[in-house]
């Protein structure tokens, strides 16, 4: 139920715990006074706002959550603003997020992979029914409330992917859909010696240890950002189908497909996919689990979900027997 009594404000809050913070703000635990139901709330600087050019995203978004009533999406109660700065009371999912889960498991089973995958795929389907596109969906915005189900949230309102840092990219510059010799985390482009190729677990355990740093950064991380937004070509819903995959490859493997040291790097590889899209001997990946990573990371035009939702589902179904509410699909 939302929050609809009065005008609210921040004085109507007790504020507790800061469980996050972003380019923008910080998010914490708050206990509505009047009812003792505890919230997230999301505290907004409109300086930083303005200063990005964020203003009119965020508000857009902000609709978007107060519009959209899925179960599979982080529900937004209510919003208000003093001079300084615009709140959102959020739900509050204590079972952390899908980067903290990877962080402590490693990698996950296929199964565990599929549930939530699974449970992503409803997730995006529900914000494309309202014709609104993430673009940067990754595991630090994948939450788990109390019974390990998960929700999307984190609509770009903590801190967007700042593309102009990096040079434009383009396919012929970087070898797309070329024969090109593969190399791990350097390329023709960079200036750095070509370092030797690391083992599934070396490159987990680096991963791990720039992993929480990257997610906090004011940057972000373009590690699981399609091809075509990186380019800055024409783009659709099809570039979150591109995320999801990206993010399975994770589960089954510990370090997302494209990872390098340096973010320019890794925008080289994603965009150059053809090239550095590989499986790991050592992660013993299953067939099934391949082709259904390697059917969303790639192409457009082929890439699954490009037809609708649909596709995903009938191939996560086929591929295991894993339990997902029907109620849901």
């Amino acid at each position: 139920m939302r929050i609809q009594r009065h005008k609210m404000g921040v004085d109507d809050f007790e504020l507790l715990t800061i469980i996050g913070r972003g380019a923008f703000g910080e998010v914490r635990l708050c206990r509505e006074k009047t009812t003792g139901h505890v919230y997230a709330m999301k505290k907004l600087k409109k300086s930083e706002m303005l200063r990005r050019g964020q203003v009119e995203h965020v508000k857009a978004e902000r609709n978007l959550l107060a519009e959209v009533d899925s179960a599979c999406i982080v529900k937004l109660y209510c919003s208000f603003q003093d001079q300084e700065f615009l709140y959102l009371i959020m739900e509050y999912l204590p079972g952390g997020d899908m980067m903290t889960l990877l962080m402590r498991k490693d990698t996950l089973t296929e199964d565990e992979a599929r549930f939530y995958v699974g449970q992503t795929v409803l997730a995006i389907e529900s914000i494309h029914k309202h014709n609104y596109i993430h673009r940067d969906i990754k595991p630090d915005n994948l939450l788990l409330d109390r019974y390990g189900h998960m929700k999307l949230s984190d609509f770009g309102l903590c801190k967007p992917l700042d593309c102009s840092s990096f040079p434009n990219l383009s396919e012929n510059d970087y070898g797309v859909g070329k024969d090109i010799k593969p190399t791990l985390d350097s390329d023709k482009h960079s200036n750095m010696p070509s370092a030797p190729r690391r083992t599934q677990q070396e490159q987990l355990l680096h991963w791990q240890k720039n992993r929480r740093m990257l997610a906090y950064s004011t940057v972000g991380t373009p590690d699981y950002i399609a091809p075509e937004v990186l380019l800055k070509k024409g783009y659709g819903m099809e570039c979150d189908w591109w995320s999801l995959g990206a993010i399975m490859y994770e589960m089954l493997v510990g370090y997302p497909p494209f990872y390098s040291e340096e973010p320019m790097s890794t925008c080289r590889k994603i965009v150059n996919w053809r090239t550095h899209l590989k499986f790991p001997e050592e992660a013993k990946l299953s067939a099934e689990a391949k082709d259904l990573i390697s059917r969303l990371l790639c192409n457009v035009a082929h890439r699954l979900g490009t037809k609708g939702a649909h596709e995903i589902k009938v191939s996560i179904l086929q591929l295991s027997q894993v339990s997902i509410d029907p109620l849901y699909w």
